[in-house]
């Protein structure tokens, strides 16, 4: 596989307004891509795609958009196309999650956060990835988390969505195998963003040290160029361990420990 030239590059980022997403689109930029950011915050997006024009001299384009909708890989796909850009590379980054017993929580909160964290990602990357193979030189960069790769009590929903975007992720990095296309599922650990203030809690970290999203895209960034990236990473060695040792248990010894953690915390 080539080198990935950044400069060749229009990526999507979806998620883009704040955490990692902005950090993405930063580091980005200053690598010579071209972006469309895409986020519901139009305000931050216009903000954020001004400041990379105005450092980097590239063409950014904000997109504000609500992921939460009906085919929504098309609507965008048909947006984008409207403004005459050929995306080569795509990051699905948006995602939210909760916090709280399954028979308590709020099922339209549940049904929207499947809709972002699982149905957009499909859709998205459905939408974009005939683009992306016909280019040839880009990247579809998936961000799931270290939940992934755990059953975790008070966010079980929200556990397997990622579980989902890790396995879809990985399929689709065998399928995409000598077509120049990058396909990464990156798995950041805890990280020090607004997503804790849409959880409503940080029992949701579990006592985890913070990352910060300087700390996972400079992560995902190391893996993603590599010359032959592997379908999925983790952010850290300490993650990468968290995420090993279940597999030296049954799976009902590794549920009862992850419980033993979350579900105390109520």
């Amino acid at each position: 596989m080539h080198p990935l030239d950044h400069t060749r590059q229009t990526t999507l980022i979806t998620g883009a307004s704040s955490g990692i997403g902005a950090e993405f689109a930063r580091r980005l930029a200053a690598r010579g891509s071209n972006l469309v950011l895409v986020a519901r915050r139009a305000d931050r997006l216009k903000e954020l795609a001004e400041e990379l024009h105005q450092k980097h001299g590239r063409e950014v384009t904000p997109i504000a958009f609500d992921l939460d909708q009906p085919a929504p890989g098309a609507a965008l796909a048909q947006e984008v196309e409207s403004r005459g850009i050929n995306v080569t590379s795509v990051i699905n980054n948006a995602g939210f999650g909760t916090w709280g017993l399954f028979h308590e929580s709020d099922p339209e909160r549940l049904r929207r956060m499947i809709s972002v964290d699982v149905t957009a990602v499909v859709d998205v990357s459905r939408a974009f990835i005939d683009q992306l193979r016909a280019n040839g030189d880009g990247y579809l960069l998936n961000i799931t988390s270290v939940a992934a790769y755990f059953s975790i009590p008070n966010q079980g929903v929200y556990s397997a969505t990622k579980a989902f975007v890790l396995s879809f992720t990985e399929a689709l990095w065998a399928e995409s195998r000598g077509t120049g296309v990058r396909v990464l599922a990156f798995a950041p650990g805890v990280t020090r963003t607004e997503f804790f203030d849409v959880v409503g809690t940080t029992d949701a970290a579990g006592g985890s040290s913070y990352q910060t999203p300087a700390d996972v895209v400079t992560a995902a960034l190391r893996v993603l160029e590599r010359r032959d990236p592997p379908p999925s990473s983790i952010s850290g060695h300490r993650n990468h361990f968290l995420t090993v040792s279940p597999r030296y248990f049954t799976r009902r010894r590794a549920v009862t420990l992850t419980a033993a953690n979350t579900l105390r915390q109520r």
